[in-house]
């Protein structure tokens, strides 16, 4: 027994000590992942190992003969923290250093100036994180107006959201499918207060761990949680007059288990939309022509609410439970009054007829939906091997009702209208298993199952106006539509370090199979069944600068309203219905990047990309002179439909930066230039050139008051049938901290000197060419209140803070 021990030690104290580790992020108390480990002997220069973290921050180095070693780790972007006098020995052969905390660049302040500030900016290194707490000219404002911010990230004037040109962003909410906004996510976007965000992750290049749905990429955003024991919140609210918030966030954490809940709504005011149109149509010889001018006004009202409860147990050390639930309500109401004219005349100038008439609408749209998931994550004693399996399900109801009725001004015309109900559910359940293994120094294995079940239906109700003034049952557009979609994935991916850390990165393959089912008649959707693979490679020129390449493939599956075969006839003139036949959109997109941060608190990423999309989802908008549907004739139709128009290309470049001038003075800005080509077999391609610019600038008048003004240009955007409108806004914010920084008290004003936004757009196709102009208004002046309470930092971030 004696010899064996002794046999143990002596192996031991030759060439079997190990050192474990995480690094973490000082300010934000998150892993940096891939992080540069280096040890050293003392008295030697060069490094005795060299490695990298994984991707969760972890690190084990194995194999140490007897001595006493100094570490020191970093990342791009982070001070340089160092370990002294670790002691490898017989009594000491496993050393834990637990979490070493490291701190960015940008924010290693003069120990009088230190406010333990997240950096509003961070690039990793498979995506980009905007942390929303430290943005100023946000306040008061939505997610949508986070956006706007974001580097990559363009919003329209409508909440339209596009990432690196592409509209198929696939969103998340906490790492979750945001299943729980069920199908208006631009609606979802415009309630969540910017106040219950903490930040927003911006993944271009998912791997393959994630879902391979969205053709742009991924757009992660993360409510507030303060994992701090003890009792801890906060309550914001804002008033403006264009839109009201108020969010109220309480934490409580005990030993082994904690509980956070959050309510938080929104009312946007009623704001006035007044849209200008003018279609010119004619025949194919042009000699006859069709005039048709509309000019609505529409008053537009939206509010909503969001409400969350998260309880987590640490049943051991290695055992964690969380369970979550949320729910979440929208309402829309729009009304309109549209004056219109309709002329058809000779090419030779002689008016057949000019008629003249106007229409009154109304839309109502209601949506409650709930969710609720259970995971769980096992941590093994082997550093970096871990388990998750996660269980979450969601429902959605919702309610729409479209009315239209159109008065002819000179008579002749009995007057015509319809109403429509449109009520329908949305139940989505995903449940899915990941495992992690750590094979080998630098080297990684991850792999997971999921499965997605989807379940849509709703029942559409139409009648149509009589000459008698009454309204009766349309049979041929009242139907039911049932729509099933299960979806069935598996993964492995790896994360890795190579050629003695010269190279980092994640390579990985999905597989996805697809089983749609629809109960419309004559229509059967095929089996649809995927590989998506993905790479991403990261080189380190040296500690505050690096270079990327990736490739991802990815899909954009038609969503319900692209399928649904509804006919939205609000406007008998411009009607829109769906394609259940509608293919999945293939999409390619290689990425370069290069990421630099200088030692004067400044930083710089310059990017470029390349995407190239297969059966490209868009609307396609014909004309009929008389359009039949369901044996009823609608004249001087513009159908817009979803379609599979063919394929479409975006190059791009994106610049993105800040630069801190003074103490006080800091400067942010965000370029994209797009090329952007659309390609339909038999008709010429159509493309062209556009832009997003921005610029933040922050100053710091005295300790606890800051002012900031943000400015941003989106230029005219040409898709395959249209030239979709550009848009400017700029606003202002000043903020002063109060009783020792834990209240605060805002003013914000948006667009101030512009009432309306000008909106010029046109639209051609074969037998017709139309002309818009929007005035939306933006213009906004508000006031922002919050107050924290509780402990809200934790004693590691302060003691690193002050280092």
């Amino acid at each position: 027994m004696f010899s064996f021990v002794f046999n143990c030690t002596f192996a031991q104290s030759v060439n079997k000590g190990h050192i474990t580790g995480k690094i973490i992020d000082s300010v934000t108390n998150t892993a940096v992942d891939f992080a540069t480990i280096s040890l050293f002997k003392i008295g030697i220069v060069t490094p005795f190992i060299r490695t990298s973290a994984d991707e969760k921050g972890t690190f084990t180095l194995t194999g140490l003969p007897e001595g006493t070693y100094r570490l020191t780790a970093g990342f791009f972007g982070y001070r340089i923290k160092t370990v002294e006098n670790i002691l490898i020995g017989a009594k000491t052969a496993n050393v834990s250093l637990g979490a070493i905390m490291i701190t960015p660049v940008q924010h290693q302040l003069k120990e009088v100036t230190i406010q333990s500030k997240v950096p509003i900016l961070e690039s990793k290194i498979d995506k980009l994180v905007y942390n929303v707490t430290s943005d100023l000219t946000s306040q008061g404002g939505t997610a949508t107006d986070v956006l706007t911010k974001v580097p990559m990230v363009s919003v329209d004037i409508d909440g339209i959201v596009e990432l690196q040109g592409n509209a198929n962003v696939r969103f998340l909410i906490n790492g979750k499918p945001a299943s729980i906004y069920g199908s208006s996510i631009t609606d979802a976007l415009q309630t969540i207060p910017a106040s219950q965000i903490q930040r927003i992750e911006v993944i271009t290049s998912p791997g393959a761990k994630y879902d391979a749905a969205g053709t742009a990429g991924i757009i992660n955003i993360i409510l507030k949680d303060n994992k701090t024991k003890g009792v801890n919140g906060s309550v914001n609210i804002s008033a403006a007059t264009r839109l009201e918030n108020g969010s109220v966030n309480l934490n409580v954490k005990n030993n082994n288990w904690g509980i956070s809940t959050f309510f938080s709504g929104n009312d946007q005011l009623n704001s006035n939309i007044v849209n200008t149109a003018d279609r010119l149509s004619f025949n194919a010889a042009k000699d006859t022509m069709n005039r048709y001018l509309q000019k609505r006004f529409t008053p537009f009202s939206r509010n909503g609410y969001q409400s969350g409860f998260c309880f987590i147990w640490n049943i051991t050390p290695k055992d964690e439970l969380t369970a979550t639930v949320g729910i979440n309500h929208i309402i829309t109401h729009m009304t309109g009054r549209t004056a219109q004219d309709q002329q058809t005349y000779l090419s030779s100038g002689i008016v057949l007829s000019d008629i003249g008439s106007e229409r009154i609408s109304a839309t109502d749209f209601g949506e409650n939906a709930d969710n609720w998931s259970l995971n769980y994550k096992k941590t093994f004693r082997k550093s970096g091997r871990d388990l998750n399996i996660l269980y979450s399900s969601s429902y959605s109801k919702n309610t729409n009702y479209d009315s239209q009725i159109t008065n002819y001004l000179n008579g002749g015309y009995p007057s015509s209208g319809i109403q429509s109900n449109n009520p329908g559910n949305d139940r989505e359940t995903d449940i899915s298993v990941d495992y992690t293994e750590p094979v080998a120094k630098g080297f990684q294995i991850e792999a997971g199952l999921k499965t997605v079940l989807e379940n849509i239906n709703n029942s559409v109700v139409t009648d149509t106006l009589l000459n008698n003034g009454t309204f009766i049952n349309d049979n041929g557009q009242t139907y039911k539509f049932n729509f099933k979609r299960n979806i069935y994935a598996g993964y492995v991916s790896t994360s890795f370090s190579l050629f003695n850390d010269f190279l980092n990165g994640k390579a990985g393959i999905r597989y996805e199979r697809t089983d749609t089912h629809s109960d419309l008649l004559g229509i059967h959707i095929p089996i649809d069944n995927i590989w998506s693979p993905n790479l991403l490679v990261l080189h380190k020129l040296e500690e505050t600068q690096s270079i990327k390449f990736a490739y991802t493939y990815r899909i954009e599956r038609p969503d319900y309203d692209d399928l649904n075969p509804f006919l939205d006839i609000i406007d008998p003139h411009n009607i829109a219905t769906g394609e259940p036949l509608l293919k999945n959109e293939i999409g390619h997109k290689f990425e370069l990047g290069y990421n630099k941060t200088f030692a004067n608190n400044s930083s710089v990423y310059i990017g470029g990309f390349y995407s190239y999309n297969n059966n490209d989802i868009q609307s396609f908008t014909t004309f009929y002179p008389v359009y039949t549907a369901n044996g009823s004739n609608y004249y001087n139709v513009s159908l817009s439909k979803s379609a599979n128009i063919g394929s479409q290309t975006i190059v791009g470049i994106n610049l993105s930066g800040s630069a801190t001038v003074t103490e006080r003075l800091t400067l942010r800005t965000d370029i994209l230039l797009l090329s952007k080509n659309n390609s339909v077999p038999g008709l010429p391609s159509v493309g062209g050139f556009s832009y997003k610019a921005n610029l933040n600038v922050t100053y710091r008048l005295s300790d606890g008051l800051i002012a900031e003004a943000f400015g941003i240009i989106n230029s005219k955007r040409t898709d395959f049938q249209n030239i979709r409108p550009g848009s400017y806004i700029y606003t202002f914010a000043v903020k002063k901290q109060l009783f020792d920084k834990k209240a605060s008290f805002g003013y914000t004003t948006t667009n101030p000197f512009n009432q309306y936004i000008n909106q010029y757009s046109s639209a051609y196709g074969t037998g017709f060419t139309q002309t818009n102009l929007r005035q939306k208004t933006l213009r906004s002046f508000g006031i922002t209140l919050s107050y924290k309470f509780g402990k809200l930092k934790t004693n590691d971030g302060d003691n690193d803070a002050k280092t």
